[in-house]
Formats: C-alpha cells, structure tokens, sequence
C-alpha cells in the first residue's frame, strides 16, 4: 500500500488536533485579554512572528505555519507563570524543537536528495506539524491537565512539586530527537541496522537506527528538555522524565516505523503522532510510579 492511500490518517490527525487547538486559542486568548493583555500580546504577537520567520526560511507552508503559529500559542498560554515573561513559557524548547529541526534537515540536503530523502523544497504540511507538536498541545491542555492532576492515579503530594508540563515536554522533547536522529543517521551514520532484526540497510529506511542518530537523537532531546525545564523553572526530576519519554519515544518511533509503517499499515504522520503520545505517556507513568518524583 502506497503512503498516498494513507492520507486519511494524516487528515485524522489534523482533526484530532486541530479543533482542539483553534477553540483553547480562542478561548484562551479571550480570557487572557480581559484578564493580562500584555500575556495575550506578547502570545500572539510572538507566534505570529515565527510563523513569519517559518516561511520567510521555506520551513513549511503557509498552512503548516499556521498550524505551528497556534500550536505555539496554546503551549504559552497554557505554561504561564507570574511574574510573566515570555521566555518563562513553553517557547524556548518549541523555538529549539523547530531550530533543530531546520537545522537537521537542511545538513546534508545533497546527499539525501540522493537517497530521494530530502524534505520538500516547499516545507513542512499542516498534518506534519500537528503529527510533531499535537500531542504536546493537547498535553498542555487545561482540561486534560485539571484531570491529571485531580485522577487517582496519581497522589497530589507526589507530583505537586514537579508541574505537569515534564508530561507535553516530553512530546516536544521526542518530535527533536526524531527529526534530527533520522536526518543526521542519513548523513553521518553510514550504513544503518533495522530495528527489529539488526539487519543493514540503505540510509532513509524506515525503522533503520543508526548510533550516530540516536546520539544526536538523543543530544537534540536534552536541548529541548533543558530549556524547557528553565523555563518552567522546573528541578531535575522535569529534566529526566522528559529525557526518558523523549528516548522512549524515539525508539518506539523506530519500531514502528520498522513494522507497521514498513508493511503500509501506518504513514510518517500516524507514525510521528504515536511516538510522541508514546513519550508524554512513558513520561506520565514515570510520574506515577516514582515516589516524590517532582522532589529536588
């Protein structure tokens, strides 16, 4: 089966993601104005300004950047903290996710254009976006964080010291460590092994690992972490659960890619929308099973 049979699964995960976003946006955005304007300037006019920047660079379209210019601005409303400002919210590690990722995929262009790899001249779709960012903004949700922190899954003298925004970091942290492991293994990794069976195959496979990629994988995913737990003004519990749903996610990422999407069962989007809801999940349970995991 063809990846253009699958793009269903790319207009589902635009469905899935995108109302959600464009109603908190729009509900958020109201509430702020009467309650802070200068939180509702500052969050749009700064979103606005890098969906500029994405287009200016030909990172995505003009559909793309106006998918991510939303997404942004829901993870800032959504990790406000007092006194504001905005490098004080979920901006740092989604600025990194998106430097990263245009640094990496423009490392090397030649080779990969070779390989029939390199990404299109025009930039990243609007169902790419929301298959790499989605799950962190649904994440940050206040619904969904109001019911994380009230379940019983959790005890509140547990994770009360630590804020919830490890479990969406971890999701941007994953959409990093994807990109960049799979754009810089092509370059640098040589001649990569399938996941499942170790076997070699030629660079761009789908589920091929390389060490060189997951290293950079994993080095993009401590950027991303680090700057969102200074954000946030988090502790080193935020930094390594993050970390860990982020290398989860990578490698569930690989699996996948070496099974389901190998077999058209799955496309890249599909693909990318469940490895980083692996990592916010794999980030989620670390919260619950360790004991005072947000203590210092």
């Amino acid at each position: 089966m063809q990846q253009s049979n699958l793009a269903w699964q790319s207009k589902t995960v635009l469905l899935v993601v995108m109302p959600i976003v464009a109603a908190g946006l729009v509900l958020q955005t109201h509430w702020w104005v009467t309650q802070s304007a200068p939180v509702a300037i500052w969050t749009i006019g700064l979103s606005l300004v890098l969906a500029l920047v994405v287009l200016k660079l030909h990172a995505a379209t003009t559909a793309g950047a106006a998918a991510g210019a939303a997404i942004t601005a829901n993870l800032m409303f959504s990790t406000v903290i007092f006194p504001y400002a905005p490098w004080q919210t979920a901006l740092p590690p989604v600025l990194a996710v998106s430097l990263l990722a245009w640094i990496a995929t423009r490392l090397g262009r030649a080779q990969k254009g070779q390989l029939g790899t390199a990404e299109t001249r025009r930039g990243r779709e609007a169902s790419q976006v929301a298959a790499n960012l989605g799950v962190a903004a649904l994440a940050s949700n206040e619904i969904v964080q109001s019911w994380l922190t009230n379940s019983n899954w959790f005890a509140r003298a547990t994770i009360a010291p630590m804020p919830m925004f490890a479990v969406p970091l971890a999701a941007l942290a994953e959409a990093a460590a994807d990109t960049v492991s799979s754009e810089i293994g092509q370059v640098l990794g040589g001649r990569p092994r399938m996941m499942t069976n170790f076997r070699k195959v030629d660079p761009g496979e789908d589920g091929a690992v390389s060490l060189a990629g997951s290293l950079a994988g994993l080095a993009a995913a401590g950027i991303v972490s680090a700057l969102g737990t200074m954000a946030m003004r988090g502790g080193s519990a935020m930094f390594w659960i993050s970390c860990a749903g982020a290398a989860f996610g990578m490698f569930f990422d690989s699996l996948l890619g070496a099974t389901l999407e190998r077999r058209g069962w799955l496309n890249n989007d599909a693909v990318n929308f469940l490895s980083t809801a692996s990592a916010a999940a794999f980030a989620l349970g670390l919260m619950a099973v360790l004991p005072h995991s947000g203590a210092e």
